[in-house]
Formats: structure tokens, sequence, C-alpha cells
């Protein structure tokens, strides 16, 4: 790693034997320290403050209402911390939990399901992915998504613009609409034009700013993601 410093990681979770699991799997990685291991909410705010890591990695469910304490997790540090990454581990692939964690944004945000915390490639992955930046969300979770907007599928990005298409990449690496003029050499209005023309044409009109961007995002990963020979 050139003597760079390793990823710092908070880990949450509140089964035992997936967290002695997940400790194992990253402390294979030698990018990648864990450096304070949770096993609820409170004890999770703490670690984060304290450690202040790079990554917290934490399931949704845990005490004390084992509700969607994971998802309160992200929210918080999107407002508290927003360069530090959150990667969510859960059973359940559930709508709702996945646009809560990404309504701030899609940047620094990963969603996997635990079936696939068994395959280190992946899971180290994600962390390194939202570390740097960018999204890491499992195809699985994806289908459910698309499956979820009334049995549509994602046949209405085939109506997208190539410059629409490039627009809506952006969007999905969690890009603003500054930050996607300047990378593109668009005035910001143009971009503005672009992505209200995307939301239109794939059917979010109705939906909030923040949430039309994330369903958006989501559905180019959609369909990209899964081309992209990932298993």
């Amino acid at each position: 790693m050139g003597g760079s410093m390793p990823l710092r990681i908070v880990v949450s979770e509140d089964d035992l034997i997936v967290r002695e699991g997940i400790v194992r799997l990253l402390s294979s990685a030698p990018d990648l320290e864990v450096v304070a291991v949770c096993e609820d909410y409170d004890a999770a705010l703490a670690a984060v403050e304290e450690q202040e890591p790079d990554v917290l990695l934490t399931d949704i469910r845990m005490p004390p209402t084992s509700n969607d304490e994971g998802i309160r997790l992200a929210r918080q540090l999107r407002a508290n911390h927003p360069r530090m990454g959150v990667v969510v581990v859960s059973h359940y692939a559930e709508p709702s939990h996945v646009l809560g964690l990404f309504e701030g944004g899609s940047d620094r945000r990963g969603y996997l399901l635990k079936e696939r915390i068994h395959d280190r490639a992946a899971l180290v992955s994600a962390i390194r992915s939202v570390a740097a930046g960018g999204t890491s969300v499992d195809p699985r979770i994806i289908e459910v998504l698309v499956h979820a907007r009334s049995g549509e599928e994602p046949s209405q990005l085939a109506e997208l613009t190539p410059r629409e298409r490039d627009v809506l990449a952006a969007i999905a690496e969690g890009k603003s609409n500054a930050s996607i003029a300047k990378e593109l050499f668009l005035t910001k209005g143009t971009v503005e034009k672009n992505v209200n023309s995307i939301f239109l044409k794939l059917g979010l009109g109705g939906a909030a700013d923040v949430s039309k961007r994330v369903k958006a995002a989501l559905l180019f990963l959609a369909e990209n993601g899964d081309r992209s020979g990932r298993p």
C-alpha cells in the first residue's frame, strides 16, 4: 500500500457470530484496521465520536429497538461527519431501508445483504468504495427496488440521451449539480435541465428532489451494475 495509513473501521453488530466473522475477514486485509467493535446503537455512536473512523460497518437492526438503528446512525453521521463512510449490512432487502440510507445522497454509502458478507472480496470492496466517496449497493437489493416500482422494468433508461446518461452516471456517484457541471463542462442551468428531463423520463416527477436523485441513481446502478459481470 506504499506506506499509506490503513482505513480505520468501526464494526457495529449485535450477533456475536456475525460480529466475530466480520472482524476476522477485515483483519486479514492489510489496508483495513478494526478500531472498535460494538453491539448496539449507543455504543456505536460513542465509538464513532471517540475513534473518528473512515468507515462505520453496521447492522440495521440492533438494540435498543432492533428496528432501524443502522439507518439512524447513517443519517446522524451524514449531518455530523459527512466525510465518514457507512456500510450497512442486513438480512433484509427492504426498499424503505435502502431509500432511508441514501436519502441524504448516495456518496459514501453502501448496503450489503448479510449473505454477501462472507464474500471477503465484496465486503472489502464495499468498504474501500465508500471510504473513497463512492457508493456500493448489493445487486440483489437493486433487483428488489426495481421490482418495487410497480413491476416496471428499468427500460426507461433507454429513452435517455447520451448527455442525460452522462449526467445520471454522475448522479449515481453522489455528485451535486455544480460538480456535474464542472466535470462535463456544462453550465449549471444545463445540468438542471438534464436532471429534470431524467426525472420525467424515469417517472419520478412526483418525488422529493433528494428521493428522485437516489431512485434515479439506483436505477442506473441496477442496469449498469448487473451487466458488469459482478458476481
